[in-house]
């Protein structure tokens, strides 16, 4: 009897080690710091999430065209674009930690100004000034992460951030759809009251943090510059991979691709989401795996697949006529966004040495220029020669992207990547 008690007990402590080793903490294997960026992605996220549905219709209070709509939304954009150099230099002199916990402060206090907005130019003001903020604090989030970790580790790190900005993207509009019921301004001001706690958890939290301290003299010299990271192959191709898969992912995926699907495929709103909704669950489930991949295999391995994967989802939709067609495209395009959102900032991560906040603040740029550009020019296109040749377009400059892929050096074999040891200390042939 005594037998069968300390069997069943010995099966019992089996069956717990096994379900703990199951759901092992997956910030286990990082650094502090990984924790507290995901932490706060989390809420930003959640914020931006819960303002996105009804910005549009608080801006149209006003009594404003769409044109004056768009304006809203771009200025944000277009600001955090613009600044993206400054708000490097600012991470290159003061540190991470004050410019991280400063810009998110900035855009809570925007926040606030513009959800109480008496007229359409103060809240337009207001949201374009936020920009600034945004451009900060996601400089000084990326010069953390990619320096935090070794190159064995940098897309599992990089997946967990964008993981978490993604799961509170999807449940915002939740919460500011619900918000919008009492107040269009209510949404603003809880994104304020959020962005408040994201910043002081970032400020007391990383407040021992040497990585994200404001660096010393001597630092200051051994930051990598914008010059000696453009003589660097793989952090040129990091840049246009970036604002190739930005065209695709952000700006025409956002701007023509609804109204092809609604106007010329006859979808309704609702199916459309439930396509949009798809992509994002298949990207989500497979992110960390992804990064994993890319850190065992290469970047290269992981920016071919990716981009091949975006490729494949536009000329698709070249050919797309029925709704199951579109909903075939939406899974191809979720696995391929899985492999491309990690692999361009990794490879940055993989060549940056000590600090390099323009660096970063430059290929930040290149995805915001991709995002902003897109809808433009495929605008253009689609009003004088239709939406498929706007995705034909694309697909030309995607397979430019794939080509990028395919010649791309591998950079995650050391901390510094080959390639930067080779532009950094060449080899004189005799």
């Amino acid at each position: 009897m005594l037998i069968t008690h300390q069997h069943a007990a010995k099966q019992r402590a089996r069956r717990l080690v096994n379900l703990k080793n199951k759901f092992t903490n997956p910030f286990a294997e990082f650094p502090r710091e990984v924790g507290v960026l995901v932490f706060a992605s989390f809420f930003v996220a959640v914020g931006f999430g819960i303002i996105a549905p009804t910005l549009p219709l608080f801006a149209r209070s006003f009594g404003v065209n769409n044109a004056q709509v768009g304006a809203i939304l771009s200025a944000f954009a277009f600001a955090r674009f613009a600044s993206g150099l400054i708000s490097g230099k600012l991470v290159d002199h003061f540190g991470e930690r004050i410019v991280y916990s400063a810009g998110i402060g900035f855009v809570s206090l925007t926040s606030f100004a513009a959800g109480m907005a008496q007229n359409y130019e103060q809240l337009l003001i207001f949201r374009a000034v936020g920009g600034f903020g945004s451009s900060m604090f996601s400089v000084a989030a990326g010069s953390i992460l990619l320096r935090a970790v070794s190159d064995q580790q940098r897309a599992r790190a990089q997946s967990l951030y964008n993981g978490s900005f993604l799961v509170g993207m999807m449940a915002g509009p939740v919460v500011g759809g619900a918000l919008s019921g009492f107040s269009l301004r209510a949404p603003l001001l809880i994104y304020g009251f959020l962005l408040i706690g994201a910043s002081t958890s970032g400020a007391v939290l990383l407040r021992n943090s040497e990585l994200a301290a404001k660096p010393t003299k001597n630092e200051e010299r051994d930051s990598i510059t914008l010059r000696t990271a453009l003589a660097i192959k793989p952090y040129r191709s990091a840049l246009i991979i970036s604002f190739i898969t930005s065209w695709v992912l952000f700006g025409m995926s956002r701007s023509i691709l609804p109204l092809f699907l609604v106007e010329e495929i006859k979808v309704s709103p609702s199916f459309m989401g439930l396509g949009f909704t798809i992509t994002t669950i298949i990207n989500g489930l497979l992110l960390l795996k992804a990064g994993k991949l890319s850190d065992l295999k290469g970047r290269r391995f992981a920016a071919v697949i990716g981009t091949s994967l975006v490729l494949l989802f536009i000329l698709a939709l070249t050919v797309t006529t029925k709704p199951w067609m579109f909903i075939a495209a939406s899974v191809i395009v979720g696995i391929g966004g899985a492999f491309i959102s990690t692999t361009p900032s990794s490879i940055v991560g993989d060549v940056l040495q000590g600090k390099g906040g323009q660096v970063i603040g430059l290929f930040q740029m290149s995805g915001d220029a991709g995002a902003m550009v897109a809808p433009l020019i495929l605008g253009f296109i689609a009003d004088r020669s239709g939406y498929r040749p706007a995705f034909a377009v694309t697909a030309l400059l995607m397979l430019l992207a794939v080509f990028v892929a395919i010649k791309l050096p591998e950079t995650r074999s050391s901390h510094l990547g080959q390639s930067r040891n080779e532009v950094v200390n060449p080899v004189r042939e005799e």
